[in-house]
């Protein structure tokens, strides 16, 4: 399964990388933005999305919903994962359609329940 990690961070991209590796994900790609991921779309073909919500040129919502509209990408399981813990911030999210999220900071064992969620319900 290749996942499609969308984060500004390159600490959180490397963090989140890693907590995939260790619940047995290896193939993984990375942007910085939103805007970079949608230009990355078609030629990494991910099975996953993994975002956060605050990053430059394209928010983690905007791109939700541009994945959301895509053609061939429209039911890619999206996660995101962010600092906005508000339950306004969380219903913000599921309008664009997000199938899961998670707070920062989190466990390798709650990305490992919530990619599972997602894949259950996809």
């Amino acid at each position: 399964m290749k996942f499609l990690i969308v984060d500004d961070s390159p600490t959180m991209l490397r963090i989140i990388r890693n907590a995939l590796k260790e619940i047995g994900y290896d193939e993984v790609e990375e942007a910085e933005d939103g805007q970079e991921a949608m230009n990355m779309l078609e030629s990494v073909s991910p099975d996953f999305v993994i975002t956060d919500w605050n990053m430059p040129n394209m928010n983690g919502v905007d791109l939700a919903k541009n994945i959301r509209n895509h053609p061939e990408y429209g039911r890619v399981p999206i996660l995101m994962i962010t600092t906005r813990g508000m339950k306004e911030d969380v219903k913000t999210a599921m309008k664009a359609d997000v199938d899961n999220y998670i707070v920062k900071p989190f466990e390798p064992e709650v990305l490992d329940e919530k990619v599972e969620d997602c894949l259950e319900t996809a």
